[in-house]
C-alpha cells in the first residue's frame, strides 16, 4: 500500500479518507493532464475515463504522500483565493487556467478534508500542517514542465480554516472575493450550495445544528450563513492580512491590482483576460451580467434576512476594501 519509493510526479491525489483506523489517500494518473476544468472534481472526472486509470488504481496511506513531499516538495502556493461563494472566484480561476505557467486548483475536496480533518478525528490535528503541506507539494509537481505558479481556490466554508493555512504557508498571499450579499442569496434560493442545505457540508464551524438549519425559513438559513461568512472574511482580513476583492472589480482586477498577487506579467495578464469572455462553470455559453435579475428575483422576506444577517459584514468589508485600495496594502 505505501509504494513508498515511487515517482508520482504523474499522480495526483483525489481522496484523502479514514479507512480502517488509518487516514488513506486514493490517488489518480493525470500524466501531462492540465488542470483546466471549472473544478478540480470535473478535471478527476476527466481523467477517470482514461483507460490508464479504469484498470489501474493506486491507494496509499499518508505517510507515502509525506514521503514523496519530502523527496519532491514541488511548487510552493503562490496565492489562495478565499470567497463568500458565487461571487466571481471560479471565474479568477479559469482565468488563470488559460496559463501553461500556473497550476490551478479549484475546490480540491482532498484539501478540504485535510483542512477539516480534526473535526472528524481530534487525534489528526498533530498531524494536519504535515499532510497540507505535502498534498498542496504534489499538487505543485511540475507535470508539464512550464509550472512556476500554483494558485489554490478553496471551498467557501475553508475561510474558517485559514489559520490552518497561514502556519503551513505564511508567505503566501491571499484575498477574500465577495459581492453584493442580496445577489449571492437569490443564487442558493434557486440553486443551493452544500454549505446552503443544513447538514450537508459536515462538520465545519459554518454548520447550524442540522435540527435547528431545517426548522429556519430558507432565506432566513441562507442569510445567517452567507452572514456568517463575510464576517469571518472580514476578521481574517483584518487579523492576517488579506485582500478584500468585491465581485465589481472583476475581471480587471484580476489582471490589476491583483496582477502581482497572481504573479502575471504583461503577457500573462492579456492571455488571462481573453479568458472573461465566457461563463466560468458553463465554458460553452458567453456570459452576461445578472446583477439585475438577481436583484429584481429577491422577495420582501429574503430582503428583510440579508438586511438582518448579512448587510453589516458586507458593509464592513467595503470599508476595508475602500481602506486598503487608498493606502496601496501590499499583498502579504
Amino acid at each position: 500500500m505505501n509504494h513508498a519509493a515511487d515517482d508520482l510526479r504523474a499522480w495526483l491525489p483525489i481522496r484523502v479518507w479514514p479507512h480502517d483506523g488509518a487516514w488513506t489517500v486514493d490517488w489518480c494518473h493525470f500524466g501531462n493532464q492540465a488542470l483546466h476544468e471549472p473544478f478540480f472534481y470535473d478535471s478527476v472526472e476527466r481523467a477517470l475515463h482514461r483507460p490508464f486509470n479504469q484498470a489501474c488504481r493506486r491507494r496509499t496511506d499518508m505517510q507515502a504522500l509525506l514521503d514523496w513531499h519530502s523527496r519532491s516538495p514541488g511548487i510552493a502556493p503562490t496565492a489562495f483565493i478565499f470567497h463568500a461563494s458565487r461571487c466571481g472566484s471560479t471565474l479568477a480561476a479559469r482565468m488563470l487556467s488559460r496559463l501553461d505557467s500556473h497550476t490551478v486548483l479549484s475546490e480540491p475536496s482532498p484539501l478540504d478534508s485535510a483542512l477539516r480533518a480534526h473535526y472528524r478525528d481530534p487525534a489528526s490535528a498533530e498531524h494536519q500542517e504535515a499532510w497540507v503541506r505535502a498534498l498542496l507539494g504534489a499538487y505543485g509537481q511540475r507535470r508539464l514542465g512550464t509550472e512556476r505558479a500554483l494558485v489554490v481556490k478553496l471551498d467557501a466554508w475553508n475561510i474558517f480554516e485559514l489559520p490552518l493555512l497561514r502556519r503551513c504557508f505564511p508567505g503566501t498571499p491571499w484575498l477574500f472575493l465577495y459581492r453584493d450579499p442580496l445577489e449571492i442569496a437569490v443564487s442558493h434560493l434557486h440553486a443551493p450550495g452544500r454549505h446552503m442545505v443544513p447538514g450537508l457540508i459536515g462538520p465545519s464551524p459554518l454548520a447550524m445544528p442540522i435540527e435547528q438549519g431545517a426548522a429556519l425559513p430558507r432565506s432566513e438559513f441562507i442569510a445567517r450563513t452567507l452572514g456568517n461568512l463575510l464576517a469571518s472574511g472580514l476578521e481574517q482580513c483584518r487579523r492576517h492580512g488579506g485582500l478584500a476583492v468585491n465581485y465589481d472589480e472583476l475581471p480587471q482586477a484580476v489582471t490589476g491590482r491583483l496582477a502581482p498577487l497572481f504573479a502575471l506579467d504583461a503577457q500573462a495578464a492579456a492571455s488571462t483576460l481573453a479568458g472573461a469572455q465566457h461563463h466560468a462553470k458553463r465554458p460553452g455559453e458567453v456570459f452576461e451580467q445578472d446583477r439585475e435579475r438577481k436583484r429584481l428575483a429577491a422577495d420582501d422576506a429574503m430582503r428583510q434576512q440579508i438586511e438582518q444577517w448579512a448587510q453589516r459584514p458586507y458593509a464592513a468589508l467595503e470599508a476595508l476594501r475602500a481602506e486598503q485600495r487608498s493606502q496601496a496594502v501590499p499583498a502579504v
